[in-house]
């Protein structure tokens, strides 16, 4: 059978496309081939994520170049695809299956003034062939952007990538470095027993919320929300001086603190014009090797961190309240950063054969 290159490759290879944005740039550039008179396309995909709704792939015919845009669960929808190719010419627009969260994928064509019908009778009937074949390799590039959103959302990014890449089996795992981040809330317990459930589990989305974003916004990872406690990594990046990518680390986890203390700082100003009271919180920062893998039990993992540095960070942790102060930070940060540092002497730690020296934050 004599496919037009197009056709040919979403039968035979397109489902195979590493990501959505390869999936449109190459079928974009093989449509202009075939001589489809286009000015850009457009991909949405709908995506199972507590923040994110949609994602929209936006390819440029002059210059190849593919950049994405996201539509947010709480804010109204947003044609990001349609709106983005009106501005480059006529707009040919498919839902490519049946339910509501199909694909959909468009394409502006060369503006010439006619209007939104532009596109001719025959390069109409091409289009909708294109999306007619099409519609296998996008079910199956759709579910896999399905399953990346499911495990990021519950693994995080680096670690769900890990999974994906087909690392599942159980005690396997790689020891990397890390800055590591230990906070939890304080006196979570009495506040929970007069707390109503449901004001509760908003008072601790507010609280992961100022925690996370700010790991996430200096490049690290939740590992674990236990309970009102988070735990948090920040992996050394492999450069050519590993000094700098231990620093770099180090640094990016007291950024990170320090983010997400002037976030709770900001809530808990909102609390107190609510009339409910402040979520005082203790954190620790140490850096050391982890390993980083799968642990649990024959049909039930979990990809996790382990190791001594994991104990010491969570034993540091324990020591804001007696100590009185909301951060706390180990001598192995403190060597890794030009930062202002208060020394706070050495402090042995439950369980941890040698004393730690500890540090805190100079306005702390």
């Amino acid at each position: 059978m004599d496919l037009p290159s197009s056709l040919a490759w979403l039968v035979d290879e397109a489902a195979a496309a590493p990501g959505p944005e390869r999936f449109l740039a190459e079928l974009g550039r093989r449509l202009l081939s075939d001589g489809l008179p286009l000015a850009g396309g457009a991909l949405t995909l709908s995506v199972p994520h507590p923040i994110i709704a949609r994602r929209t792939w936006l390819w440029r015919a002059e210059t190849g170049a593919v950049i994405e845009a996201l539509a947010f669960a709480a804010a109204p929808p947003v044609e990001a695809g349609r709106e983005w190719l009106a501005g480059l010419g006529p707009v040919w627009e498919q839902q490519i299956g049946l339910s509501q969260d199909s694909p959909v994928l468009g394409w502006a064509g060369i503006g010439n003034g006619a209007g939104v019908d532009a596109f001719g009778a025959a390069e109409a009937d091409r289009l909708r062939e294109v999306a007619r074949f099409a519609a296998a390799p996008l079910a199956a590039l759709a579910a896999r952007e399905a399953r990346a959103a499911l495990l990021e959302a519950y693994l995080g990014r680096r670690s769900a990538a890990r999974v994906q890449a087909g690392a599942l089996a159980r005690g396997t795992g790689e020891t990397i470095r890390a800055a590591l981040l230990c906070a939890d809330l304080r006196d979570f317990t009495a506040l929970s027993e007069v707390t109503e459930p449901h004001a509760m589990i908003a008072t601790l989305d507010a609280w992961f919320d100022r925690v996370a974003g700010a790991v996430h916004a200096f490049g690290g990872e939740v590992l674990k929300f236990i309970g009102d406690g988070v735990l948090a990594i920040f992996p050394v990046t492999p450069t050519a001086d590993m000094g700098q990518g231990d620093r770099d680390a180090c640094e990016a986890a007291l950024r990170a603190i320090a983010a997400s203390r002037a976030g709770m700082a900001h809530l808990d100003q909102v609390r107190q014009g609510q009339g409910l009271a402040p979520l005082p919180f203790g954190a620790a920062l140490h850096f050391g090797e982890i390993l980083w893998g799968n642990i649990g039990a024959a049909d039930r993992l979990d990809f996790t961190a382990i190791g001594p540095a994991v104990n010491l960070v969570s034993r540091l942790e324990g020591l804001c309240k007696p100590l009185g102060r909301s951060v706390l930070i180990s001598g192995a940060v403190a060597a890794n950063t030009t930062a202002a540092l208060v020394p706070l002497g050495e402090h042995a730690l439950r369980g941890i054969a040698d004393p730690c020296a500890v540090f805190t934050l100079a306005e702390n």
